[in-house]
Order: C-alpha cells, then structure tokens, then sequence
C-alpha cells in the first residue's frame, strides 16, 4: 500500500496531503506547484479542464500557509487541491456550464459547495469539462475538446463529471466535485477506476445551481440533482462529505446535520462491519442487458462482501423498467420557456440532442405520467430494502467505450437504445437513496468496472462503511492508468 512517507503528491490521498501540510513536512504552495504541474504536463492530452484558475490556487495555498504559521487551523482540507464541475458555480471565475450560452458567464457567488470547500482551506485549480448543461453521459461538449479517459484516451471518461475524473484519475487534483442528477458522479468514478458517491438526497445543499430561475439550462434537474465527491478512495470521499453536507437555507431539500460522522464511519475499526448484514445483489435489475466482461467482474468482486461476512442473496428489487421515463423527468424539471429562447438564439452552436430535447413538443400527461411511474418506483424501492441493509449492482452495464457516441447500440448480444447502459443509476437519483461507486475490478483489457451499493434513505453511514470495508479487501485505488505518467513531473516526497 502506497503511503504518504512514499508518494509524492499525485500519488498520495487527500488525506496524506492535508495531514502532511499541518505537519510542516511540506507547504501548501509547494504541493499547489506539484498540482499545476501535473496539470500542464498532462491535460494538454486529456481535457480534464476547460478553466485553470492558477493565480487563485497559489493565493489560497498562500493563505493556508499563512494560517498555519500563525498557529491557526486552515480546516479540515487545508491545502488539498481540487478540481470543480463546471456546472458548480465558482465566484469570480468563468462558469461555462459547457455551452456558448454562459460563454461570458461569471457568477458573483460561489455555489454552497464551493463556499465550503474554500472555507475548509481546499485550493481550487480550475474548472473541468462538462457536456452542455450536462445532458450527455458521454461527456460531449460543443464548447471543448472531449475529455479523454486515461485508461485508454480513445475511449469515453463518462459524463457529465467528465474532467473532474479524469483530473482526479491521473493525480492531477485528489478532489473533485461533480454533480448527478442521474448518475453523473457514478458514471465517470465507474469508467475511470474511482470512487464516486451520492448522498442521499438533501445531504448535500445545492444553490445556485438547480435553484436559481435567473438561468436557464443551469436551473434544471431540481428534485434529482446532488452534488458529491469523485476520489481515489472511501476515506478521501468521507473527508470531502464531512466538509459539503449539512443545511443551508438556500436549500429548501437540505436535511439537518449530526447524524452521520462521516470520517468515522470509514476509518479502520469502525464499529459499522457487515458482520451479520442482509446484502441483496442484481446483477441486470431483472431486465438490463449487461456486458459479460461486467457481470463476470461484479460477481467475483460480490464474493469479497461474503468473506466480509455479509449474508448476499440474489435479488432483484422487482422494479418496472422506467427508462422511457427519464427525460421526461428531468425536462418537468426544467425552464422550458427559458431554454426554447436560448436556443432560438445559439441553435447551430447548441448540441443537437440537447436542443432536439427542448424542442420536442411535451405534453402535461407525459410529465404527469412520468411523475406517477417515478413515485411507483419510488415505492417499489423503499419496500424492497424492507428485507435488505444493502444492494449491491453494476454501476453500469458496459465498460468504457469510444468517443464520439452516446452509448452502444449492442450489449451482451441485444440491440439497445444509447442509452441502456446507464439503468442502474437514474432510479436512486429519484428516490433519494445514497450510491456508492466503487472500482470492482478490471477487464481483460485493462477498463475498470465500477461496483454500485446502495442503502436506504439516509443509510450513508452503511454505504460508506461497507465501501470503505470492501476497498482494503479490493485497493484498486492504488492501480494507477498509463496515461497518468506518474512520476513524470518533479515530486518533493511527503511524510507523516
């Protein structure tokens, strides 16, 4: 196991950087010029980034510098690096949302995550790059290169928290924010090898973000959009948790805080084992087609939950199939008014599905049916986990495949719509539940394949502790993609 005495920066946890910058054994400046570095020496390749903010990082490394010399506390993230969707507002810094509409676009507030991470002593090194609005799971933007995954760069990271995971994958920055309104921190952390985790609803406050009527396209996907942590590890995921939940009045979905000890619930000893726990594990949901390179992995990597001793049963939560569901979903969620009039402006420099979406001429019963299945889905979930303290799936159906398409049209055999290899994620995003990616394993060929578990409503604490129990059995967080060319820029080597 790599530790903090042997990595340099890009190797070593957000953990091991913040622990390393109290101790004096290296400076907040020094590990933000590793940081910039990196960025430099890799993303001219990648595209984790459509924004450096540099001047910024290297203030704030200053910053926390200064608070430690004075014998202040700069927070719990003092001096980390972090790279932020650029669908997450950042005051004072452009904020594309991937489309020529916010081309100019500055926010003069930063979104509450942002407000948060700054204030814990984070050092934001840019923002990264996200498809139009986020309406692609492939990572497309008509604003910037593709963002490349480092396992293979002709392949897909995932969207719509593309270059956070691609920044976060190759140790450019050891945190990233994302945001998933249907799986989009899942998707990334699944096709490049990382940890990617949903709250449950309310957990994490959004605004502006989703909430501001002042910005079309940006003030979509309210009732299902979160905003959670793409990392290299559980415990790096449960650091940045401890410092993003919480309530906010901004946010009329935010749950009252005190009831989860993030940190706590994934450290080594923990009191949460799976000693004696019900695990239900659906490998297609009872009607996915599944790539066989996925299914294979997921159930051996399902075995190491039972060595944990966890009973796991076969099950599938006995859902209909609410895929013909989902946009319907998400555009009852949206400014329709708004958006029609962005594109009767930027129509030719929009992505057409994007605006083949916003065009299509919705009805009030679509909508309303949709809401009628969401619920049903809703209901058929809760009383599934009734019998089970977990569920365990694929994140998604298929590893990561070319850019340039939404999705394959061919998986196991079946013909399927682009859109098939995502439907183990979007049902948790309606339902509120918490999600947690973790990497299960690798192809033949050398792609991750991501493992989701899923607790009840406000069961984080389990879905992290059973995350974190699993990756000391299973620690892919250590594999590193060739792309990453780790120890190519100069290092200083951190201790405890």
């Amino acid at each position: 196991m790599t530790t903090a005495s042997q990595a340099g920066p890009a190797e070593a946890s957000a953990v091991e950087i913040a622990a390393a910058i109290r101790s004096g054994t290296v400076t907040a400046a020094e590990v933000v010029e590793n940081a910039l570095a990196r960025v430099t020496a890799l993303d001219g390749d990648l595209h984790a980034f459509v924004e450096r903010t540099d001047a910024l990082a290297r203030a704030q490394a200053a910053e926390v510098d200064a608070a430690l010399a004075r014998g202040d506390d700069p927070g719990p993230l003092a001096g980390v690096p972090i790279a932020v969707k650029d669908l997450i507002a950042t005051a004072g810094v452009p904020t594309r949302n991937g489309s020529v509409v916010y081309g100019d676009w500055i926010p003069e507030e930063d979104d509450i995550v942002v407000e948060r991470v700054r204030r814990a002593g984070a050092v934001v090194l840019g923002k990264t790059t996200v498809p139009e609005f986020g309406y692609s799971a492939a990572g497309h933007s008509p604003v910037s290169p593709p963002a490349r995954n480092p396992w293979n760069p002709e392949l897909t990271p995932g969207g719509s928290s593309a270059g956070s995971a691609v920044a976060v994958a190759t140790g450019m920055a050891p945190l990233a924010l994302g945001s998933d309104g249907g799986g989009s921190v899942r998707i990334p952390a699944s096709l490049c090898g990382l940890v990617g985790y949903k709250a449950s609803m309310g957990r994490v406050p959004l605004y502006p973000g989703c909430r501001d009527e002042r910005f079309p396209g940006m003030s979509s996907w309210e009732t299902i959009e979160h905003i959670g942590p793409i990392t290299r590890s559980v415990a790096d995921a449960a650091l940045l948790m401890s410092v993003i939940a919480g309530p906010d009045p901004r946010d009329r979905h935010s749950l009252p805080a005190g009831d989860v000890d993030w940190r706590g619930a994934v450290s080594a000893g923990s009191a949460q084992d799976l000693a004696g726990k019900r695990i239900a594990y659906s490998a297609d949901l009872g009607y996915l087609p599944v790539d066989p390179r996925v299914r294979s992995t997921v159930a051996a990597a399902v075995e190491t939950f039972e060595k944990l001793g966890a009973t796991v049963v076969e099950a599938d939560p006995g859902i209909d199939d609410p895929r013909s569901y989902i946009w319907s979903i998400v555009m009852a969620d949206s400014d329709l008014v708004g958006m029609r009039g962005l594109v009767a402006q930027h129509r030719d420099r929009m992505s057409p599905h994007l605006v083949e979406l916003i065009e299509r001429r919705w009805t009030a019963e679509e909508f309303t049916t949709a809401q009628m299945m969401r619920k049903r889905v809703v209901n058929q979930l809760w009383r599934f986990m009734q019998n089970y303290d977990l569920l365990i799936t694929p994140t998604l159906a298929v590893p990561a495949f070319p850019i340039g398409i939404q999705g394959p049209e061919l998986i196991d055999g079946r013909m399927v719509d682009s859109g098939s290899w995502l439907g183990f994620l979007n049902i948790f995003n309606w339902s509120g539940q918490p999600a947690l990616s973790v990497p299960a394993g690798f192809t033949a060929d050398g792609l991750p394949v991501g493992l989701q578990i899923v607790g009840p409503h406000l069961g984080d604490a389990a879905v992290l502790a059973a995350g974190a129990l699993f990756e000391r059995e299973q620690p892919w967080h250590h594999r590193w993609p060739g792309a990453s060319a780790t120890g190519t820029t100069p290092e200083r080597k951190l201790a405890r």
